[in-house]
């Protein structure tokens, strides 16, 4: 069979839908200044699906950060890899401020999130060492485990009894091959919210020789008493050896960095292929990335404020009668049943008749029959904002539940 045959010929669980749902559910364009009102489709909506934690996307000071460092250096600035001609004295002092800010030794910067965890893993692991891995871990971290060449086992969700099984296999099969074992979760599950069993987790160490990765996209600058992640706020970020965060979430920004002892950092800088044979990140981006770690740094009520609209809009949902799980941070998961035809009627529904927007989780990312709208509530909205929501949400619960979404052109169209 011709390649492009077979790829033409099944499309995937979500690219089967593109025919009807491109440019409106998938891929849909938001325009207008970032912030918790914006355009879509030339109607003003209330935007909860922006992972701008801390509104810092388009606060003044950070944009004129950015655009004060676009005038002095431009985008092309430093040229080539940091390893032959692309490295200055900004990108070490954002380095040294990122790993002093984690509590940790060392700092390394990277150009992405999704590309730095794979690259990250690829690194630290060979044929002959065994990863153990968390089953709801972010895509970036499944995709660098399929590229391990040894074994991998996986855990179910936060079940540490199941981990120290795993543990148990690791070890054996370590002690005949010679390798080590690398324990691999999250600080905050970027779907459920919740936070990944990492005391626990480190618990075990006292057993067994393992070391630990954490991806704390979500809890950057959102958990923890000084916003240093999900292991400050549960006490145990030491037993962290290899801390890693995105600039795409809190930091409202490009890039990555990952954090640990200075000798696996030094390690990773020369190994890291993602890094040693890319552009380094360009100066606007790094003087950018210093001023947002600065106000996170020196500005609490962000956070601060972050958690009032946090707490108003989870305990609110949650007295209305919604499922929001087990979220333990600002991601808010509210969970219901139904069809992906429902929900992109009902998606629709919110958009155009409530002018609420946020993103819609459905089928292969959830089990079928299961729907989940997920908010990310920010510092820069407002309680308003959270009661109005509230109060669509109810509307559209009953409409679901009254089987008022099944019928239609849409979820006909959607065929399931």
């Amino acid at each position: 069979m011709d390649l492009f045959e077979k790829l033409l010929s099944n499309q995937g669980p979500l690219g089967k839908h593109s025919d009807v749902s491109e440019g409106y559910f998938m891929f849909p364009k938001l325009e207008g200044e970032i912030a918790p009102r914006m355009k879509f489709m030339g109607k003003e909506v209330l935007t909860w699906s922006l992972n701008n934690y801390l509104g810092l996307g388009n606060h003044p000071e950070v944009r004129k950060a950015d655009a004060d460092a676009a005038a002095e250096w431009g985008l092309a600035y430093p040229m080539g890899a940091r390893m032959m001609s692309g490295n200055t004295k900004y990108h070490e002092q954002l380095e040294q401020e990122l790993a002093a800010f984690v509590h940790k030794e060392a700092g390394l910067l990277l150009n992405f999130g999704y590309q730095g965890v794979l690259s990250i893993i690829d690194a630290v692991v060979d044929r002959k060492d065994v990863i153990v891995y968390d089953a709801e871990s972010h895509a970036c971290i499944i995709d660098g485990v399929r590229l391990h060449m040894g074994k991998r086992f996986v855990f179910p969700h936060n079940d540490i009894e199941n981990l120290e099984k795993q543990l148990e296999r690791a070890t054996k099969l370590t002690n005949e091959t010679g390798g080590g074992i690398l324990v691999i979760t999250e600080g905050v599950f970027g779907m459920s919210g919740n936070l990944g069993a990492l005391k626990e987790i480190a618990e075990l160490k006292k057993k067994f020789n393992f070391r630990l990765l954490v991806d704390d996209a979500h809890g950057f600058g959102t958990v923890g008493p000084t916003g240093a992640g999900a292991g400050e706020a549960l006490g145990c970020q030491n037993e962290i050896d290899i801390y890693f965060s995105t600039f795409a979430k809190s930091m409202a920004a490009i890039g990555a960095f990952v954090a640990g002892n200075k000798d696996i950092i030094k390690f990773l800088k020369y190994n890291m292929r993602s890094q040693i044979f890319a552009k380094s990140l360009p100066m606007p981006i790094t003087i950018g990335a210093l001023k947002r770690l600065q106000m996170l740094r020196d500005n609490p009520e962000h956070k601060e404020k972050l958690w009032t609209i946090v707490n108003a809009l989870q305990n609110g949902l949650r007295d209305k009668g919604f499922d929001i799980g087990t979220t333990q941070s600002p991601v808010t998961p509210v969970v219901l049943n139904g069809t992906v035809g429902e929900a992109a009627a009902l998606s629709k529904d919110l958009r155009e008749n409530f002018n609420i927007f946020c993103s819609v989780v459905i089928y292969p990312v959830v089990p079928k029959g299961t729907i989940i709208l997920r908010l990310i509530p920010t510092a820069a909205h407002s309680l308003e904002d959270v009661s109005e929501t509230i109060a669509a949400f109810e509307a559209i619960k009953g409409k679901l539940e009254s089987g008022e979404y099944r019928e239609g052109e849409l979820a006909m169209a959607f065929g399931e």
